[in-house]
């Protein structure tokens, strides 16, 4: 089959999200927003047939059959299951939710209705986490020991803004280091050891960490990620007979060069996504999986969105991040 796609929320994101769609010749239906002018000035942009003030009418929307969620972290479980109990798939933002708890009730939710919810951690669907992932476990570089990625931006500094409130699941956690935490997760599995530091701003927020993840099989993942500074967002995996760098942006659709223990090149993946940001590929699996009649997609199983989830929770309280509510 192909997906109908319903978009909850008309943000920034959900505009990427949905111009990769239709670049890539999938079907958008519906918008909705809280703001049904926003939403019409959405519709308008993007061609979209229908638009919705509100998320009731979005997720009955019979021309949907998925809604991708591109809310805020904190909206992420209630939108969710919104959307679950009306017997749609769910595509939902990364953060996934705001804790493993809430993670857990979405696809136990999902489980019980019969459909499909993945997270989208768009860089694990990308051509080149494939290719990288099977090099890995190729055996080319030998035995993984190491794994080193880098997310750093300078992002706005208002108070107000919603990566400074923690009302609204704010800090660099969520937002930019679950992406070195998952592709940890990708490559590594769930850690047995888990050493945060982190400096937190005046709203009680991480403005920046450093973790430590440690494996039963002797191997260490070093992540670091920041909100308040810059720098060359790299990833590197080192093993016992050579590693992988992975290009600057890492979690974008980059290439990345195979090195053996003697630094000569043995692979260079070049990525070539043409004109889309490369967010496509997370609907295209979620059809693929549907179509399939398959639970979940083999590239981020839902007990591995929560495992994702519980390693962040326990950085958080490492670091004395606690949400509103929690």
């Amino acid at each position: 089959m192909t997906i109908r796609w319903g978009i909850l929320g008309a943000g920034g994101i959900a505009a990427t999200f949905t111009s990769d769609l239709l670049g890539a010749g999938l079907p958008v239906s519906a918008v909705g927003s809280r703001d049904a002018a926003k939403s019409r000035e959405f519709a308008e942009r993007f061609g979209i047939a229908h638009a919705h003030g509100g998320y009731d009418d979005l997720v009955s929307d019979p021309t949907v059959d998925a809604v991708y969620v591109a809310t805020p972290h904190v909206f992420h479980a209630e939108q969710a299951l919104l959307a679950i109990a009306a017997g749609k798939h769910v595509l939902v933002e990364k953060a996934f939710t705001i804790n493993a708890t809430e993670a857990q009730s979405v696809v136990d939710a999902a489980a019980a209705a019969g459909v499909v919810v993945l997270e989208a951690m768009w860089t694990r669907y990308l051509p080149q986490s494939a290719r990288l992932r099977s090099v890995v476990r190729s055996g080319a570089i030998g035995e993984v020991r190491l794994l080193t990625a880098l997310h750093l931006q300078s992002l706005p500094t208002d108070p107000r803004h919603r990566l400074n409130d923690p009302a609204l699941g704010g800090g660099a956690l969520l937002d930019l280091g679950v992406y070195p935490v998952s592709f940890a997760h990708d490559l590594l599995g769930a850690p047995t050891d888990i050493a945060t530091v982190g400096v937190l701003s005046d709203q009680g927020v991480d403005a920046r960490h450093a973790v430590t993840l440690g494996y039963a099989n002797g191997a260490t993942a070093q992540l670091y990620s920041a909100l308040d500074s810059t720098g060359r967002n790299i990833a590197v995996v080192h093993g016992t007979a050579g590693r992988i760098e992975v290009d600057a942006t890492w979690y974008n659709p980059v290439g990345f060069t195979v090195y053996d223990s003697d630094d000569a090149v043995i692979e260079r993946y070049d990525a070539d996504e043409g004109s889309l940001r490369g967010m496509h590929h997370q609907a295209i699996e979620l059809d693929r999986v549907v179509s399939a009649g398959e639970s979940e997609s083999p590239l981020l199983p839902t007990a591995e969105i929560v495992d994702v989830m519980r390693t962040m929770d326990e950085m958080r309280r490492q670091m004395g991040v606690r949400y509103p509510g929690e």
